[in-house]
């Protein structure tokens, strides 16, 4: 980890990120800005949850099919309220909701992807939850409306990406194409700090991260590979929740994977919300993202809630998995 020498606010290391490029306007500047400001809001309400009765759900069922928590719900109306008023996005696109969101402002240049509340199962047994959030630039033209065309483009062309954990501490992790940084919330004065300007996830690691329960129905290789990576025997870790699963997986190495099985042949987890900004984040950070032989980033999307397997993690053990896929 390389820990700044005096304390660097998030605004501040933005800024000065805007100002090595003589020609930016600071419309993604203000927009990672604004994310920030959400994540601040939703981490205060996550640690206040079980005072002022926002756990258990909701009634009603999200587009997946799944019971929507009331955090999940606060969580998504903070985005869409915040994101949606700064001038900057034309589309948003939460899991939460069966298409895109159209802002006020059509003109604008960037649609953001979010997952509101990433790990949601695990609110109401207080373990670590998250946001993760995707920016791209609109292909269409801003005199025009923004349409379907704008969200269906592969994560090679993410302009932003990043997630906030909220656990022991709340982290905020993103990427602009140019490496990865980290920022821990102060919740005394409410800023994020940096705390790490260029996480790098190590080249190596026997951590191995995932639901084991279903490994009877992953494919071939997948099961050979996680026979020969506990060969000698490695820890096993398994949250539950992505972002926290993923961030162990950036910080200590190893591989974080959710196969495709039985149950899901598709693979469960979203591409455009959880896949992409994930994999945008640890190609960053010199790892490797792959859904199966080739890199997650190069899936061109066919709908806006599609699923793919997933396999994240440092590059010596995801290049053996690439390895056990290409012979097959």
């Amino acid at each position: 980890m390389h820990r700044p020498t005096r304390l660097v606010t998030l605004d501040e290391f933005i800024l000065r990120g805007q100002n090595r490029f003589p020609g930016a306007r600071g419309e993604l500047s203000q927009l990672l800005r604004d994310i920030g400001l959400a994540g601040r809001i939703i981490s205060q309400e996550v640690r206040r949850a079980g005072i002022v009765d926002i756990l258990g759900y909701t009634g009603d069922r999200n587009v997946q099919g799944e019971e929507v928590k009331r955090l999940d719900q606060f969580a998504d109306d903070t985005l869409v309220r915040i994101l949606g008023e700064s001038g900057h996005t034309c589309l948003l696109v939460s899991e939460e909701n069966d298409s895109f969101l159209r802002t006020p402002h059509s003109s604008a240049k960037y649609v953001v992807f979010f997952d509101p509340l990433d790990g949601s199962s695990n609110i109401d047994v207080n373990s670590p939850i998250g946001t993760i959030f995707s920016v791209f630039r609109r292909v269409s033209h801003p005199a025009d409306e923004p349409e379907m065309a704008d969200c269906l483009q592969p994560g090679r062309l993410q302009v932003a990406a990043g997630y906030m954990l909220y656990g022991a501490n709340t982290v905020l992790v993103y990427t602009t194409g140019m490496g990865v940084t980290q920022f821990v919330l102060d919740p005394h004065l409410g800023e994020f700090f940096l705390s790490d300007p260029e996480v790098r996830v190590p080249p190596d690691g026997r951590t191995f991260s995932a639901n084991e329960a279903n490994a009877s129905g992953w494919p071939e290789p997948v099961r050979e590979f996680a026979a020969t990576f506990r060969n000698p025997p490695s820890p096993s870790r398994y949250i539950g929740s992505m972002v926290s699963d993923v961030h162990r997986t950036l910080v200590e190495g190893g591989v974080f994977a959710y196969p495709s099985d039985r149950k899901n042949p598709l693979g469960k987890l979203r591409l455009m919300y959880e896949a992409n900004p994930m994999g945008f984040i640890l190609e960053q950070a010199g790892g490797l993202a792959l859904s199966g032989p080739d890199s997650i980033l190069d899936i061109r999307p066919a709908s806006l809630h599609e699923r793919v397997p997933v396999y994240l993690g440092s590059a010596a053990p995801m290049r053996r998995l690439q390895a056990a896929f290409r012979t097959r």
